[in-house]
Formats: structure tokens, sequence, C-alpha cells
């Protein structure tokens, strides 16, 4: 009987000596693939595996790791995610007001010279940034085309012949938070 233990203790060693030994169910990082999300990586339970205090010197993995270290995609420290409903509707409403680019609609006088004179015409407030961080502004990325008749003369003379053409009218129907 300890002829069979002293076999099995052997095999065991030597698979934990051999790299990757120990661990041949263990994959050690997920390998690229088109099935998105990646699946968990299954570690092993015993902590002796865990890298210890000295290992997680954050100066030391920061410079290790250089400029792949994207922090809107990675955290050193965990996240605090959790917020509740009312929250996190409050944040959101903040948010949207703040970043919302309504058209503003003011009427304009076009003249005699158009029928009819007057048009609701939009424009879009740029005043203040409407980003998070600041830089981004409304600016107008659809417009509605209105025909308008336009009184137009040709000749400068007593002979001249004046009459209504439509003419196109572009006006903003909508804007947008933009650079």
């Amino acid at each position: 009987m300890t002829a069979i233990r002293a076999l099995l203790l052997c095999s065991c060693l030597g698979l934990l000596l051999r790299p990757g030994g120990g661990q041949p169910f263990l994959r050690l990082r997920p390998s690229p693939s088109d099935n998105l999300p990646v699946k968990d990586i299954v570690e092993h339970p015993d902590p002796e595996y865990d890298p210890k205090e000295q290992d997680l010197d954050e100066r030391t993995l920061r410079k290790k790791l250089g400029s792949h270290f994207d922090p809107g995609f990675m955290a050193v420290a965990g996240p605090r995610l959790k917020v509740g409903k009312k929250a996190r509707r409050k944040v959101l409403q903040w948010l949207w007001a703040y970043t919302y680019c309504p058209v503003l609609y003011t009427w304009k006088d076009l003249g005699v010279r158009f029928w009819p004179r007057y048009i609701k015409e939009g424009n879009c407030l740029a005043e203040k940034s409407c980003s998070l961080p600041e830089g981004m502004f409304c600016k107008p990325v659809k417009s509605v085309t209105k025909t308008f008749l336009r009184w137009h003369c040709q000749g400068w003379s007593s002979q001249k012949y004046c009459t209504w053409i439509p003419v196109q009218y572009p006006l903003i129907s909508e804007c947008k938070c933009s650079c």
C-alpha cells in the first residue's frame, strides 16, 4: 500500500514541477476568439497560487503593462457600480438634461418679398459645452426644406416683369452634441 502512495505522490510532484503541470484543466489566459464575451477563466481555489503582497506593487505592474493600461476598460480597485434605481434615474436625467441639444425656434421676418412672410427658424444652442468633459457643442445634424414664394423681378427699366417664384428654404430640424 505504501508503494502505491509513494508512486501517486511522485506522479503528483512530477505534474506540479512541470510548467503548467498540476493545472492541466486550467487555461492561463483567454485565447483570441470570435465567441464573445470571453468565458471566465477557471482558477485553482488554493490561495497558495495567489500573488503575494510584494507581487502586487501597482507602480511596477503599471510599468510592466505600459501603454496597454486603458482606464476606460480596466480598474485597479473594484469600481463602485452599485447604484439604486432612483439614483441611477436621477443621474441619467441630469446627464440627459446636460447633453440635450434642443432646436430653439424663433420667428423670423423674411420681408415683403416672401410669402408667407414669417418663418419659424431653428437654431442650435451653442453657448455652452454639451459634453463631459467639455469640448463638444450642439450642432445641426438634420434639416427640412420648406418651399416659399419669392417676389422676383426681371429687368430694371419700365418694361420689367415681376412674378412669384417658388424657392427652397432649409430649416434646422435636429441638433446633436458633437465636435
